[in-house]
């Protein structure tokens, strides 16, 4: 299982103690959430509501490294006993139901940590108001800007894949989950594919019992239509046109919702094994780093980011295709 910590700091340094105490954030002090599915602390830097406010994800047990949620944490969810892929993928949070500030993996940070998007200074938020789901994206994926999509006719987003998870738990940002994937909507944003995956908490209540769109259109009407129209309007407020929608505007089911993941998964394998060139538009990918290189590697927190941020391949060790690169977290 996994167990989700967040630690306040305002000093230099990222490494997190490994007191567990509760106290006050305003005061600069530490502050503690836990979490029942991640083994990762979560440590925050800079000030909450500030430019410079950055969530790291960081492994206390392994020298409190600090790890990419874009790159380290595995989309897939393997069976402990076997090692095959289970129906479960990790989703990272990034913006939580009934919330509007636009926190954000930042694609071009070293370390990909979490932030508040912004635009000429200014913090941004949904001008439309609070999301009414989950939302975030699958580690491990890019929608490649290259690359025009045949069912869409339009190039990806240079993003991960974004997901909306409807389940009935309010999700911390920052926070990893295990989800079961359900559909995916087609969205067209400023002539850039934007697909959006629907998924559920895997531990929610109503997980057991949905396994497809057509599940959540018969026991839970009127959502997947609400995150249309969410994700048609929530620019209108900015003085822009709404967005529109591919594929005839249907909800697809999770097989080619799978497939499209299986497409944007392969993209980023492409993305970080790129060596010898340049990654395109100024992306940050990281090295990665897995559990045995610990042994020989004892580099802090602080030491990471001023180390190159470019990926190495490892030269020895085998990966297993659904690890590939192996992670601190498999």
């Amino acid at each position: 299982m996994i167990a989700t910590m967040t630690q306040k700091i305002t000093n230099t340094s990222l490494s997190p103690s490994k007191n567990t105490r509760k106290t006050s954030s305003t005061t600069g002090e530490m502050g503690l959430r836990r979490n029942s599915n991640s083994n990762i602390n979560l440590v925050e830097a800079g000030e909450e509501g500030s430019l410079a406010y950055r969530i790291h994800h960081v492994m206390e047990e392994h020298d409190s490294k600090v790890i990419s949620a874009w790159h380290d944490i595995p989309l897939f969810v393997l069976d402990d006993k076997t090692k095959k892929r289970t129906e479960r993928l990790n989703f990272v949070c990034e913006i939580p139901r009934c919330s509007r500030k636009k926190f954000e993996i930042a694609t071009k940070e070293a370390g990909n940590p979490i932030k508040q998007d912004e635009k000429k200074g200014v913090l941004r938020e949904f001008k439309k108001g609070d999301i009414f789901f989950n939302y975030g994206c699958f580690p491990r994926t890019w929608e490649d800007p290259d690359h025009i999509h045949p069912d869409t006719g339009y190039t990806g987003d240079n993003d991960p894949l974004d997901v909306c998870e409807i389940g009935m738990r309010i999700v911390p940002t920052g926070d990893v989950r295990q989800v079961k994937v359900l559909g995916v909507l087609a969205m067209i944003d400023d002539g850039e594919t934007d697909w959006k995956v629907i998924v559920i908490d895997a531990e929610d209540r109503w997980a057991p019992e949905l396994n497809d769109v057509d599940d959540v259109e018969r026991l839970l009407p009127g959502v997947v239509s609400s995150i249309r129209e969410w994700f048609r309007t929530y620019k209108i407020p900015d003085g822009k046109p709404p967005n529109v929608f591919g594929l005839e505007e249907r909800c697809m089911p999770k097989a080619y919702a799978m497939k499209i993941i299986e497409e944007c998964y392969s993209a980023w394998k492409t993305l970080v094994t790129k060596e010898g060139e340049d990654v395109p538009r100024n992306l940050s990918v990281s090295k990665l780093t897995d559990l045995a290189d610990f042994e020989h590697n004892n580099e802090n927190v602080q030491n990471h980011f001023e180390e190159s941020a470019r990926f190495e391949n490892r030269e020895n060790g085998s990966e297993e295709e659904d690890e590939y690169p192996a992670s601190l977290i498999a």
